[in-house]
């Protein structure tokens, strides 16, 4: 690949980030909205993946690739971090949970989150797969974050008294004050002559671990199915575009879910089992991963439903 090339897809990435900023504009994203653009988002990428099989020769002319087999490393690539990537919604559901973030707010810290998600990823693509693997015990640590986070999770007590409070937030509070409350999309304020920053710093910047902790996970990931670094770069960009389009469709279905907490913590704690175990003997395969996810939601999906309906018939016996 060329300079002028990979600055040409930077340009294209731009240009759809800003389209992706401009379809949420407002905050208030519906079930219907989300799911559309998550289709388009999903239709975008194998769009791409026609044009790499049509012009694979302009795009990689010196690649010992064939415009073929490009296009299934893509394509193989992208479906691989969009399953992955599943696990980030939960993440940002736990997030948004936590700090109690309103939910015309969650666009912008979301925008902010895929965004540190594309820079940390195209940096570790660009150092390689080699020097990850030399870091490999750093995700050890980051497994045990997330047991630890998804056990504190399932102590937290139902009027939220007990909080979870991460080592990012008491980083991030021991170095600069913080206000008690939101200040729309604005990180920082000017309160009686003093600079204080919001709660939205914190959320960002939990995120913003959270986008570390799994492109050490994805990253090698995908370098197992290519190691031609454009189609690394451009599957892990396709994947998290549809991100915020597709946590929106997760959110509608997650808020009506009396068993949500005890859903995440689950996911939370098999995650963290899940990265624990990568590179060993017992690695559990993508497809077990997304599988247990969508089981696990499934079920709290159908306790909650019968649990909501029972209520009802319990208090239209009673009004009786």
């Amino acid at each position: 690949m060329t300079p002028s090339m990979y600055i040409s897809f930077f340009v294209l990435t731009l240009l759809m980030v800003a389209l992706d900023i401009y379809q949420t504009r407002g905050g208030n994203i519906t079930i219907r909205k989300a799911a559309v653009w998550s289709v388009f988002w999903f239709l975008s990428a194998f769009l791409f993946a026609g044009t790499i099989f049509l012009f694979w020769d302009f795009y990689a002319p010196t690649s010992e690739y064939t415009p073929l087999k490009a296009t299934i490393s893509f394509l193989t690539g992208y479906l691989l971090e969009k399953s992955l990537s599943v696990d980030n919604l939960f993440v940002f559901a736990i997030i948004f949970h936590q700090y109690t973030v309103p939910k015309h707010l969650r666009p912008r810290a979301l925008l902010w989150g895929v965004i540190g998600a594309l820079v940390l990823r195209a940096l570790m693509i660009t150092v390689g797969v080699q020097l990850l693997e030399q870091f490999h015990w750093v995700m050890y640590l980051f497994a045990a974050f997330l047991i630890w986070t998804g056990v504190q999770l399932a102590r937290e007590s139902d009027d939220g008294e007990e909080e979870i409070s991460p080592l990012p937030e008491r980083l991030i509070r021991r170095m600069v004050p913080i206000s008690d409350e939101f200040r729309g999309n604005s990180l920082s304020v000017v309160e009686n002559g003093k600079r204080i920053f919001t709660p939205m710093l914190v959320v960002i910047g939990v995120i913003a671990f959270m986008d570390i902790m799994f492109a050490l996970d994805s990253i090698p990931a995908i370098f197992a199915v290519t190691r031609e670094p454009f189609l690394v770069l451009a599957a892990n960009v396709f994947a998290l575009l549809g991100l915020r389009s597709l946590y929106f469709v997760l959110e509608g279905m997650l808020n009506r879910f009396v068993y949500l907490k005890p859903a995440l913590s689950f996911i939370m704690i098999f995650i963290g089992i899940k990265m624990a175990l990568v590179g060993t003997a017992w690695e559990i395969p993508t497809w077990v991963s997304l599988t247990t996810i969508l089981m696990t939601m499934t079920v709290a999906t159908v306790a909650s439903i019968y649990k909501e309906r029972r209520q009802a018939v319990t208090s239209v016996s009673e009004d009786v």
